[in-house]
């Protein structure tokens, strides 16, 4: 039995041959995309947001139905009306965003549908952890399985995302992202494991944006843009440059140095003093003390979960803290409202877009406005000045490349990286003296990550100072002129000038392995 285009369908594990999504909408996700996955391979498929990556591996895992095409799994046309089905048949998937329930515990989450039970009523709780806590030790991911979902760190809930898939030992996997949270030490141990899998006979597909590690793991790799396949290559016979330029069209930016310029002044901008934070009776910031100056980007490394997110929203006015200042261009703002510290000159890129950077039912226009929405040019004495919204939204998606229909557009109908630019475009335009950057391009395409750190360098050379948060070190080394590391809720480490500093090095303080003295660390605040 031979698929369409000669390639003998027993020779590949799954084949999907002209398969084609067409939303209701119209929208067309896939166009005819005919690809092979071989038993025992890593394949990576890449791609920019909204190329139709996740579309296909949904198909893939029965969570949509193809418009058009067919599947065939060893060797026989097959068809996944659901998840449970594609499960059943040796197919599981790591999504990008976590499906947990936060009020389980890490063991009752791995089991979920597989429990072990004392009864057909009853869960075997010990035989659940024991069988869980053995998993998670045999892939050397540290992982109390005792502790409840909603109690994990990020980068935690990653793991236990991975986790799920490995008790289920299906054959085919698929990884949406899988290293988005972790160091680079996390990561080596996970691409062993992937090895170990592959060479057991396990298929993997691997969806990522970066490039580097795609081409560290893949034995093959297929390249996907605007809904199409753009070929499927050994990754010996493409470059990183050829990936990269079919990919996005066009070469990318190397290195942004030459993009930087140094800032006559550089006086601080803000200043954090001795900020402590307890929740929930746990110190979740202790001592932390460091300056932004004005002109430079102020980076802060870290896994997830290390105090980051708490340290940012204690600055944005998010939540409270206990002891300490925040200082921005000479005011205390410690104890005013989110509002005041926006108008003393605050602007902010949270971590998670959908949540808390965006009102997804709400239109891409009233989305872009959000924050500055009562400027008396945008909003009248009783009513809002709809044209001059329309006409203020439609100028900043032409000028960040917004890829949307109108700012009448939903903006949950938008791609990952666009709505993204929404946020990005939003903030900048507050003109602001303290851009607080959290994980800024987590989970986009390179072509969008790309130009959005351009945007931040834009900012940086036109005099604001940039506090970057980021788990990927290529984007928090790329761009920072300084940087800090943060390990459970403390600076683990300061550095004034990051040229030569490697990313094991830098991994090593991430994990805590490595700490600098008291008189190092001062200098975050000092230099």
């Amino acid at each position: 039995m031979s698929a369409k285009g000669g390639i003998p369908l027993e020779d590949s594990i799954l084949r999907l041959e002209n398969i084609t999504k067409v939303y209701s909408n119209g929208v067309v996700a896939n166009k005819d995309i005919s690809v092979d996955f071989r038993k025992g391979e890593i394949h990576s498929i890449v791609g920019e947001n909204g190329a139709g990556k996740s579309t296909l591996m949904k198909i893939l895992f029965g969570i949509e139905q193809p418009s058009a095409g067919k599947l065939y799994l060893r060797g026989e046309e097959r068809q996944f009306h659901n998840s449970l089905e594609a499960i059943d048949a040796g197919i599981g998937m790591v999504h990008q965003h976590f499906m947990l329930i936060p009020t389980f515990t890490v063991a009752e989450s791995i089991v979920l549908g597989m429990e072990p039970r004392k009864s057909m009523l009853f869960l075997n709780k010990k035989a659940a952890v024991a069988k869980t806590r053995t998993i998670a030790e045999q892939y050397n991911f540290d992982v109390d399985v005792t502790k409840k979902i909603s109690e994990l760190s990020v980068g935690a809930k990653q793991k236990v995302e991975i986790l799920k898939t490995l008790y289920r030992n299906a054959e085919i996997i698929i990884l949406d992202e899988p290293t988005s949270v972790l160091t680079p030490q996390e990561t080596e141990i996970l691409f062993d494991e992937l090895d170990k899998f592959k060479k057991l006979g396990h298929t993997i597909l691997f969806i990522s944006h970066k490039l580097g590690e795609v081409k560290q793991i893949s034995d093959r790799i297929t390249i996907m843009r605007n809904g199409e396949s753009r070929g499927t290559f050994n990754n010996a016979e493409i470059t990183m440059e050829e990936l990269t330029a079919r990919i996005i069209g066009r070469d990318l930016i190397s290195s942004y140095d030459e993009k930087k310029h140094d800032w006559p002044e550089m006086t601080p901008v803000l200043k954090v003093e001795k900020l402590c934070l307890i929740q929930k009776g746990q110190k979740r910031l202790e001592n932390i003390s460091f300056t932004v100056k004005r002109g430079e980007i102020f980076g802060i490394a870290g896994v997830q979960g290390n105090g980051q997110d708490e340290l940012i929203r204690a600055i944005a006015g998010l939540t409270g803290h206990v002891g300490g200042t925040i200082t921005l261009d000479g005011t205390d703002i410690s104890k005013l409202s989110i509002k005041k510290r926006r108008e003393t000159g605050i602007a902010y890129v949270p971590e998670d877009r959908m949540s808390d950077g965006t009102a997804g039912e709400a239109s891409l226009g009233d989305n872009i406005i959000s924050t500055y929405f009562d400027r008396p040019s945008l909003n009248g004495p009783f009513f809002m000045r709809g044209r001059r919204i329309n006409t203020e939204a439609r100028r900043l998606i032409k000028e960040y490349s917004i890829k949307a229909e109108s700012p009448s557009q939903k903006i949950q109908s938008l791609s990952g990286g666009n709505i993204q630019k929404v946020v990005v475009a939003r903030e900048h335009n507050t003109n602001p003296k303290c851009m607080l950057a959290e994980q800024p391009t987590h989970g986009i395409d390179i072509g969008s990550a790309e130009f959005i750190h351009l945007r931040l360098i834009e900012m940086r050379n036109a005099g604001a100072g940039l506090l970057l948060v980021s788990a990927d070190l290529d984007e928090v080394m790329g761009l920072s002129d300084r940087l800090i590391v943060m390990y459970d809720g403390k600076i683990a480490a300061y550095f004034s000038d990051i040229k030569g500093l490697t990313r094991n090095e830098l991994g090593y303080y991430m994990l805590g392995v490595k700490q600098q003295t008291p008189e190092e660390i001062g200098g975050a605040l000092h230099d």
